[in-house]
């Protein structure tokens, strides 16, 4: 039964802790004075796009930067999605941080602007405060008393509740028992209270937080496991009152007043399109409980990648958006040189209409050298957890110079996979060969189209086509 146990929680963390093409960034690799650093946090090289990245982030923080927009350009493989992760991993978990690619809003479910306007609303957080009601304090004793058999009625659910129990709570001033119910005593078992813990009781709803363990507990145990926190036991009376803070997003708001479901709509995903009505009460409830000092706004991020493939008419919609007082930071990435904007025949630098291009920030990134490369390709092998020989690493930079740094990164795991088979436990050159040999990168593989392209369906030469019709004319 151990076993069984032990294999679905190592099933879970596999599930949960999945290698993603940039789990490898915790940061943008700033020092304190917003200098970048060559190698840090997972960031590699892009010393001024990311000097620039820092600035816009302590912006951010000190929220003087609500409604701009900020354009990441750069070619393929350059680190611009890299540079929008690790904004996003530095501003921390208070400051909402949402992510769409552009082709996601062309969806059939929702219109364009109200797939936006939804993406806008889930980067603008609302910070409600209110007073609660607490009990405090170190868990002295807890006694539960559990009725004979045949007091108890039928049902599990009648058992449960049929339990009883008393629980001693102190601090240093003060030690009161209180009489507990059923649902007391099972929220108080699954958080496993024991004597000498120091929790926080909610009055209103009953929810039991376990604060730590006493120091003057510290002594009863040999060993405690890594995780076990000692606080000193809370001092003053055993019922406070404690200013609690909710963090929600404008979008979860408007889901719970538009669904008649409520929260639960949140997890089901059925958001739909959501009236105009309803978000113009929600705007004006939070600019009353601004005024009261019960909430404040906290401007988040949107990051909306491959930007070009939005059209003209998002483009309006953004133009519009951005000058609104709730407006979040738009952060959009793109990999189009001059290109044709999306539903017109007009032709502008990176797809963006030019009236859009006047209102943004522009961080431009640069290709990757070889010891740039290199290194990445060193972090990489770190976080898929192989092992290469410096000859290995070597032929993959080499590699990775020659074709592209995303097909380089592809063959570590390949070659993995390839040096297992042949029993090896370090990662050669003959195995990145190997892989390199099965697997094509873009290069070779248009090189075989054209030499094949004879056998392919529906690809007949140009010339030859041409031909044809001068013959049929």
């Amino acid at each position: 039964m151990a076993e069984l146990k032990r294999l679905s929680e190592s099933r879970d963390l596999t599930r949960i802790e999945r290698i993603a093409a940039h789990s490898h960034i915790r940061g943008l690799g700033l020092d304190s004075s917003l200098e970048a650093r060559d190698a840090s946090e997972g960031m590699v090289g892009q010393l001024p796009a990311r000097r620039a990245a820092g600035l816009i982030l302590q912006l951010i923080r000190q929220g003087k930067i609500a409604g701009r927009a900020v354009l990441l350009a750069g070619q393929p493989g350059t680190g611009k999605t890299a540079l929008a992760m690790g904004i996003a991993k530095s501003l921390g978990a208070e400051t909402p941080f949402a992510s769409v690619a552009a082709s996601e809003l062309f969806s059939l479910d929702l219109s364009k602007t109200e797939a936006l306007t939804q993406a806008f609303r889930r980067a603008i957080g609302v910070r409600i405060k209110e007073e609660a009601e607490i009990i405090e304090g170190e868990v002295v004793e807890i006694s539960i008393d559990r009725p004979g058999a045949s007091a108890v009625p039928s049902g599990a659910g009648a058992a449960a509740a049929a339990k009883t129990g008393r629980l001693t709570l102190k601090t240093t001033d003060m030690e009161t028992v209180y009489e507990l119910g059923g649902k007391m005593i099972e929220a108080l078992g699954k958080e496993k209270v024991q004597s000498g813990d120091v929790i926080a009781l909610d009055k209103a709803s009953g929810k039991v937080t376990k604060l730590g363990r006493s120091i003057g507990r510290s002594r009863d145990y040999d060993a405690v496991g890594a995780h076990t926190k000692f606080v000193k036991c809370p001092e003053g009376e055993l019922q406070k009152r404690k200013e609690v803070v909710h963090c929600v997003t404008l979008h979860e708001i408007d889901v719970i007043n538009s669904r008649t479901q409520g929260f639960l709509a949140l997890f089901t995903g059925d958001t739909g399109e959501i009236r105009a009505e309803v978000r113009e009460q929600i705007d004006t409830k939070v600019a009353e409980w601004r005024e009261e000092g019960k909430a404040e706004i906290v401007p988040g991020v949107l990051f909306i990648d491959e930007v070009h493939m939005l059209d003209i008419e998002c483009f309006s919609f953004l133009n519009r958006a951005l000058e609104n007082d709730m407006a979040p930071i738009l952060v959009i990435a793109t990999n189009r040189g001059i290109t044709t904007i999306r539903g017109t025949n007009y032709r502008s630098p990176h797809g963006i209409p030019s009236d859009f291009l006047d209102r943004l920030l522009i961080i431009t990134t640069q290709p990757y050298t070889e010891a740039e490369i290199r290194k990445i390709l060193d972090i990489r092998c770190d976080e898929e957890d192989v092992e290469m020989s410096a000859d290995a690493k070597v032929l993959l930079t080499k590699i990775g110079t020659e074709t592209s740094l995303r097909y380089a990164i592809h063959l570590i795991t390949s070659a993995a996979l390839a040096s297992q088979k042949r029993k090896g436990k370090v990662v050669e050159m003959e195995d990145i060969s190997r892989v390199y040999q099965l697997f094509l990168d873009v290069k070779r593989s248009t090189q075989y189209l054209m030499e094949y392209q004879s056998q392919y369906m529906f690809s007949e030469v140009q010339g030859e086509a041409d031909g044809d019709d001068a013959m049929q004319s």
